[in-house]
């Protein structure tokens, strides 16, 4: 199947780098959100960051103008109906990515394929809320998108062959390499990352160092580029611990168990780089 029009749904940090990596590849691309607003603030970021590309000679004033002009706003997900692919970048929670899955299931073109850009929730949990399960399957990019390589594409226990290899495809057109995975929690990148957090958090829960010292380990000893602390602010606490409730509860072992503190520093709505406070303040 070869794709040329798609649709993003979520105008986040996620959903946006996704968008406009698909635009700079010549991708028709619907950007969808229930909000206008952040349609619109994310359209203006794009802008600004191509406009970087021109003063650093990436690329020309008109190829930025032919990138803006294949990306087209949306609010409705019935927009998706003429499309070939869509891709949901929304929030971690699958109550949530099923609802989204029924609707685009009733309103996309019977041969469209469905994913999910979720870091962690079960593809075959959320393709089998659809009629379509062999056309589901998870496209985990890394943040920030439009910067990293990997994509983990994820099949579920009915993702077809041909899903994967469009899919496939469609990555590296994107200018990606993607990783095949099957559908286990947390995947790849998080089955590993995660717990390694988790457990930089438990030495600072247990009094073994400070944050500070604990980075700086890792960096220097290990050859980091970003110590895992400071990488849990950036991705978000509350992100992180939900991750680690999908580990814990899918594997059922207690070496998934998220660190007391995490949890403590979440409740307290100390999330990170986003809300000022984590491990590190960005007052």
């Amino acid at each position: 199947m070869t794709i040329r029009r798609i649709m993003v749904i979520g105008a986040g940090q996620m959903g946006g780098g996704i968008a406009q990596v698909a635009a700079q590849a010549g991708l028709q691309v619907v950007l969808n959100d229930i909000d206008q607003g952040l349609i619109e603030k994310r359209l203006a970021f794009i802008d600004k960051l191509l406009l970087k590309s021109i003063e650093k000679e990436r690329i020309t004033a008109a190829e930025k103008a032919d990138i803006l002009s294949r990306l087209t706003p949306s609010t409705s997900l019935d927009d998706g109906a003429g499309v070939d692919f869509i891709v949901e970048a929304a929030t971690e929670n699958m109550a949530l990515k099923e609802k989204i899955f029924r609707a685009l299931d009733e309103c996309a073109k019977p041969d469209t394929i469905l994913a999910t850009n979720t870091s962690s929730l079960p593809i075959t949990e959320i393709a089998a809320v659809t009629k379509r399960p062999e056309q589901v399957i998870g496209m985990h990019f890394m943040n920030p998108v439009p910067v990293m390589e990997l994509v983990e594409v994820i099949r579920g226990i009915a993702t077809s062959d041909a899903t994967y290899a469009s899919v496939k495809a469609l990555a590296e057109q994107m200018g990606k390499t993607p990783v095949e995975v099957n559908d286990y929690p947390g995947f790849i990148s998080n089955r590993v990352l995660m717990p390694m957090i988790n457990e930089a958090i438990y030495c600072v829960y247990e009094g073994v160092a400070e944050p500070e010292a604990i980075d700086t380990v890792m960096k220097l000893g290990m050859n980091h580029p970003m110590g895992p602390l400071t990488l849990a602010d950036f991705i978000g606490l509350d992100t992180c611990l939900a991750i680690m409730e999908v580990l814990y509860a899918g594997f059922a072992d207690s070496k998934y168990r998220p660190c007391p503190l995490l949890r403590k520093m979440v409740k307290a709505g100390w999330l990170g780089k986003k809300s000022g406070r984590g491990f590190f303040s960005y007052l």
